[in-house]
């Protein structure tokens, strides 16, 4: 399964960096993982937040398929149980299509990516910075994956 995951900006913190790693290492046993990084749009103090979202989802827009199953991560988004989110990529692992997650920058989405969108999910209802949220989706990914073959990472 190709999963490719697809995050705005890099990430500015040695400590996540870190965590980034670590997850991304152990995903290799489960997928072949592609990290895309979008570059920061440039000057952004003379857009505005909607200009911002706009060059974001452009650049977004440009690195996905048409046979994509997007995933947005998005605080608005369907919440699931880390063993639902395990069947849910269960259940897509049979399907051709590549599952691409995209964490958006710190203003989200516009509505082209909306648009564009096959899923919509949440992995809390706290807010996390977008940094934060990529070691957490990192993390929850590589659990899905070790509740999809019955590993003991994930205590039932």
């Amino acid at each position: 399964m190709k999963v490719k995951f697809l995050v705005v900006g890099k990430t500015a913190f040695d400590y996540l960096k870190v965590g980034e790693g670590i997850y991304s290492e152990r995903l290799k046993h489960y997928c072949n993982l592609e990290r895309v990084e979008i570059s920061d749009v440039k000057n952004p103090k003379n857009l505005s937040q909607e200009e911002i979202k706009r060059k974001e989802a452009d650049s977004i827009l440009a690195k996905l398929l048409p046979t994509d199953f997007v995933v947005l991560l998005d605080e608005n988004g369907t919440e699931m149980s880390s063993v639902d989110f395990a069947n849910w990529i269960e259940k897509r692992m049979i399907l051709p299509q590549n599952l691409v997650f995209i964490i958006g920058g710190a203003y989200g989405f516009n509505s082209e990516l909306y648009n564009r969108m096959n899923f919509k999910m949440s992995l809390s209802q706290m807010t996390f910075s977008h940094q934060m949220v990529r070691v957490i989706f990192l993390e929850q990914l590589y659990r899905a994956f070790s509740i999809i073959r019955g590993e003991p990472y994930h205590h039932s």
